[in-house]
């Protein structure tokens, strides 16, 4: 999970714990059957904390879920990162999230099935992977790498192809995740302005090992 700085004292640790159980809470719910409509006692039960503890926190269910949907784009945008530390080519990194995407239906299935029902919504949002391409889109540009001129465009349709790509592995397990995201990926970066050799070639690079 995404952590902020640590409270400073006992009362601000459980506080920020009771916070956490009900996102996490949320979380699930949205990934197990996406159903909003649950009761606040319902969410209280799962998070295993009192009823009026939810109030001591969010206003709404709705501002719980968007809470939970901003706690795991955030989570999925760091882990990303942590496989792409180093990796300096902004091709290269776009192609390695498209890769290391698809893989985390595997290892971060709940993370992906938010970033399904949820994420078409928060392709410009300021928190997960969004902000992290356009800054990557933006350096890409602004170096000649790619040639799109305007990266919030180009985050429209990288964010689209990549929640295409999530949607597919998810609705078909046994298809070959890697060979998708890779076609995929090597798709964008021609849109992006990269031949077509050298696209395929970025996108098959091996990826970053795990820390």
């Amino acid at each position: 999970m995404p952590t902020s700085a640590p409270p400073k004292n006992r009362f601000e640790r459980r506080r920020a714990e009771t916070r956490q159980a009900l996102v996490r809470a949320a979380r699930q719910i949205l990934a197990e059957t996406g159903d909003t409509s649950v009761s606040i006692q319902a969410i209280a039960e799962r998070a295993d904390v009192g009823f009026g503890s939810f109030y001591n926190h969010f206003e709404s269910k709705t501002e719980l879920f968007d809470a939970a949907v901003t706690d795991a784009l955030e989570e999925f945008g760091q882990v990303i990162d942590a496989r792409v530390e180093g990796i300096d080519d902004p091709a290269e990194l776009v192609a390695a999230g498209f890769r290391l995407t698809a893989r985390m239906a595997d290892s971060h299935p709940e993370l992906l099935r938010i970033l399904r029902d949820r994420g078409l919504a928060h392709i410009h949002s300021d928190s997960g992977l969004s902000p992290r391409a356009l800054r990557d889109l933006e350096i890409g540009i602004a170096s000649g790498r790619f040639t799109c001129g305007n990266a919030t465009t180009a985050l429209s349709a990288l964010g689209g192809t990549l929640l295409s790509l999530v949607a597919l592995r998810l609705a078909r397990p046994g298809l070959d995740g890697d060979e998708a995201a890779s076609d995929l990926a090597e798709m964008v970066l021609r849109m992006l302005g990269l031949a077509a050799d050298e696209a395929r070639e970025v996108t098959r690079r091996p990826l970053p090992d795990p820390a």
